[in-house]
């Protein structure tokens, strides 16, 4: 069952994602779909095309035609959920992707009805999939699609006022998917641009795509210093996208903000990750802000419900419902930050502005998938009547793990809802305080272990 998880199903080809397991998926998912066509795409990885050929045969054996739109990135493959091809628009779609995982791994990201299918119904189907004996045989029942072409020529006109726009642009696609559509849409904008790794590339042979570590930017930061004035960088299959200026790593956060600024009033759903300098800019400004739980399936839902026009992750998910459709968006987001750049606005400066403060990246602490949780309700006991030692608290938020909000700053610590692992990040006015709030919340994090 574990390869069943909050946001999508994950696991590693062959050992746990195999004909078996997924012919039974398919065949499942086909009975939570009302209308008659799904739409299907897959990443660069190697095995990807195998697994499309096993989904199609469950999904065909419950009674569902299939629109295969081929190798694509993420975003076009939710792009097929708004959009009619060969006269039929799709009541579902499926993304065969192992995003910015390891080689070996693959899953599937599923939207129904334009919602994403996630949490409770994932694990449900993955209930169903475990009590299954067999899948009947089926006719095979695919119509090819161009998705690729459509969402690209939606771009270049949804852009065109960019056409010629003398910024150098340096990106990096990571033997991702993303480079399917990148080349062709600054080539359709005539944009000036040099792209690094953009033929996909299962076995991912430059650096691992996964573009919110450190480790994955330095070829990209090496040529922005060289050739470009703003840098993109891809995660595996291009909903999720780092930006470089030649004084910032812009995170997911600060993208939002920046994005704002070209939005009148606009409502804005960030995660319990993202900076309070966000938080509070946003409503200065006159913007709604709000708080929600991390992960890409929840910002959506949470989007549709309160009627928001942007939501944001710190790892660079970005998802766009002004002008656009609600989902996450890479290659779009690349197009409205140079958009940005396009309109006189300087990012640094914009930064600079900013309140300065502190903040640690996402620290990872290991447990186990029956103790995470645990440990968070544990730590939620313990601030009830905190050491006498633990800094004063403000107020605390509880909408997915625990927010501290402390008189110069915060505390975060949650459980991953993907990985056995507690997830904490800090920040204050300065770096002292930061350290504080850490050791503060790590000895709380240490006595809820102790105690189980």
């Amino acid at each position: 069952m574990s390869i069943y998880r909050e946001y999508d199903i994950r696991g590693i080809f062959e050992k746990e994602l195999n004909e078996q397991s997924v012919t039974r998926i398919g065949y499942a998912l086909a009975s939570k779909i009302k209308g008659e066509y799904v739409a299907v795409g897959y990443d660069a990885r190697s095995h990807s095309p195998i697994l499309f050929e096993y989904l199609v045969h469950g999904l065909n054996a419950g009674g569902k035609k299939v629109l295969d739109m081929g190798m694509v990135p993420t975003p076009v493959n939710y792009f097929c959920n708004y959009n009619e091809f060969e006269g039929v628009l799709a009541s579902a779609s499926v993304m065969i992707t192992g995003s910015h995982n390891p080689s070996e791994y693959n899953g599937f990201k599923i939207t129904i009805d334009k919602a994403p299918f996630f949490g409770e119904q994932i694990y449900a189907l993955g209930r169903e999939c475990e009590a299954m004996t067999s899948v009947p045989d089926a006719v095979r029942d695919v119509t090819k699609i161009d998705a690729t072409s459509r969402y690209v020529d939606f771009l270049v006109s949804e852009f065109a006022h960019l056409k010629g726009m003398p910024t150098r642009i340096v990106y990096d696609c990571g033997n991702g998917v993303a480079g399917i559509v990148t080349e062709r849409i600054f080539a359709g904008l005539g944009l000036h641009t040099k792209g690094l790794y953009v033929d996909p590339d299962g076995t991912f042979p430059n650096h691992h795509p996964d573009p919110s570590d450190e480790h994955n930017l330095e070829d990209i930061k090496e040529l922005l210093a060289k050739e470009g004035d703003i840098a993109f960088a891809y995660d595996g299959d291009a909903d999720r996208i780092a930006v470089l200026t030649h004084k910032n790593n812009i995170k997911g956060d600060m993208m939002a903000l920046l994005y704002a600024m070209k939005m009148d009033k606009p409502t804005v759903v960030g995660e319990v990750k993202c900076s309070q300098v966000m938080y509070d800019e946003l409503e200065k400004r006159g913007a709604k802000a709000v708080m929600y739980k991390t992960g890409h399936s929840n910002l959506k839902v949470k989007m549709q419900e309160i009627g928001a026009d942007l939501a944001c992750e710190v790892s660079g998910h970005v998802f766009f419902k002004n002008r656009y459709f609600g989902y996450d968006d890479a290659i779009y987001a690349t197009l409205r930050m140079l958009e940005l750049v396009h309109d006189g606005i300087d990012l640094d400066a914009e930064l600079a502005k900013l309140p300065q403060v502190f903040s640690t990246e996402e620290i990872k602490v290991k447990t186990t998938e029956s103790e995470k949780f645990k440990i968070i309700d544990k730590v939620k006991e313990l601030l009830k009547n905190p050491p006498a030692s633990f800094p004063a608290i403000k107020n605390i938020i509880d909408v997915d793990g625990v927010r501290i909000n402390f008189a110069h700053g915060w505390g975060l610590v949650r459980a991953s809802n993907t990985t056995p692992i507690l997830v904490t990040r800090f920040e204050a006015t300065s770096q002292k305080e930061a350290k504080e709030y850490e050791e503060a919340i790590n000895a709380l994090i240490l006595e809820a272990k102790n105690a189980l």
